[in-house]
């Protein structure tokens, strides 16, 4: 299984949640019941996150769109320079995407609050 699920990022790993003690599996349940998202950066720098379903009303994707940021600027490490992130597609799986205004994309965690 390592010789496939290796190559692909999918091995358990304890740093990425993946395996848990049994004093924090609470916790974990509790995380995963929330809707935890982990995310990864690819090989060209492109960022791949679900950040809702088109049942979802526009406030609920605007709310998560703004946490999704948040997260992505306290990630950020303290040696990066220059423009931190320079676009913002918002897309469903099977349609065109919709570029956003990184500036604003940044500011809709504090207007979403």
């Amino acid at each position: 299984m390592g010789r496939i699920l290796g190559t692909r990022g999918l091995m358990p790993n304890p740093k990425a949640g993946t395996i848990v003690q049994p004093d924090d599996l609470p916790r974990a349940i509790k995380e995963a019941r929330q809707g935890r998202v982990e995310f990864k950066v690819d090989k060209t720098g492109n960022l791949h996150v679900p950040i809702g379903k088109m049942t979802f009303t526009s406030q609920e994707m605007l709310t998560n769109l703004g946490a999704l940021m948040d997260a992505i600027q306290r990630a950020k490490p303290s040696g990066a320079k220059g423009v931190y992130i320079r676009r913002v597609t918002l897309t469903s799986s099977m349609a065109p995407g919709i570029h956003l205004d990184t500036n604003q994309a940044l500011t809709t965690n504090a207007a979403a609050a």
